[in-house]
């Protein structure tokens, strides 16, 4: 006899702003369509790492279903990398950035079964100065920009885009990059330096569009200008991108340096000034569950 999916839907209360409860609901509901058994943990900010981990294996968990924003993501990632366990997503946060990359149903019933069906990549994982990064992780001025959002009281694209002037203003560009990698030190500068899993940000932009995200290499991209057509171009996937705009080094590993203290943030969380970072791919895997076409 087929023995029951043992599902943990980890969900964070606060991300997005939006009320959780008819979520939980709506997912019991769902579920009653399967053989499942499921396991319910709510975020609080203290020690949830460990809690995530003691419930995966107290309760051998094949499944993680995860509503949350980018943050939670990252958190369960944590919890799960050194194990077997298959991840889902219901984005449920302000910018939802990795998700957005997947090109996941909007309906709930189907992304819960998306996480109950047999399709999935093994992601790629990058450590960043010993930060865990699943999605994009940059230096410059989007980093800037997410500090200056963080720091507002607008959520969402709007927020951002708000956010956009004063943070030009504020920024001291161009920054100098000195890129060591492929045991060649390259010195650039620009106005960003991404370290890139996927291929778009949360706003939409496309930043990397020959990413993937289950190829065993990242993407180190270095926009040189503030260059408005260029910017707008991001937002189709198809148009090329102009050499003069960005340069593209893929790569497993990369050691950068920075003459001052510039923005750093990974996976959409400001981590504040820094002059080095070292990067370097996993050899860790996450099971990320994904439509037929997401990729």
């Amino acid at each position: 006899m087929k023995s029951k999916i043992k599902l943990l839907l980890v969900i964070n209360p606060i991300s997005g702003g939006s009320e959780k409860d008819s979520i939980i609901k709506d997912i019991q509901n769902i579920i009653l369509k399967h053989d499942i058994t499921l396991e319910i943990y709510q975020t609080t900010g203290n020690d949830d790492e460990k809690h995530i981990k003691d419930i995966v294996n107290k309760k051998s968990i094949e499944r993680i279903l995860v509503a949350g924003g980018d943050g939670t993501i990252q958190l369960v990632a944590k919890a799960i990398l050194e194990s077997n366990v298959c991840m889902g997503i219901i984005p449920a946060g302000s910018a939802n950035g990795l998700a957005s990359n997947f090109n996941l149903p909007d309906n709930l019933e189907e992304q819960v079964n998306i996480t109950l069906g047999n399709h999935f990549i093994d992601m790629d994982v990058i450590s960043i100065n010993n930060h865990l990064c699943l999605h994009i992780a940059d230096m410059g001025i989007n980093a800037h920009l997410i500090k200056n959002y963080e720091n507002s009281s607008m959520r969402g694209k709007l927020g951002y885009a708000l956010q956009t002037i004063p943070t030009i203003l504020e920024s001291d560009l161009p920054y100098h990059f000195s890129i060591n990698i492929h045991g060649k030190e390259i010195q650039k500068e620009g106005i960003m330096l991404a370290i890139a899993n996927a291929k778009q940000f949360g706003t939409g932009a496309v930043i990397n569009p020959a990413g993937k995200m289950d190829d065993g290499l990242f993407e180190v991209l270095l926009f040189k200008k503030m260059d408005v057509i260029n910017i707008i171009k991001t937002l189709d996937e198809t148009s090329e991108r102009d050499s003069e705009f960005v340069e593209c080094f893929p790569t497993k590993k990369v050691v950068i340096h920075c003459k001052k203290k510039v923005p750093f943030q990974v996976d959409g969380e400001y981590l504040g000034e820094v002059e080095t970072i070292t990067a370097e791919m996993l050899s860790s895997k996450i099971k990320m569950m994904l439509p037929h076409k997401a990729l």
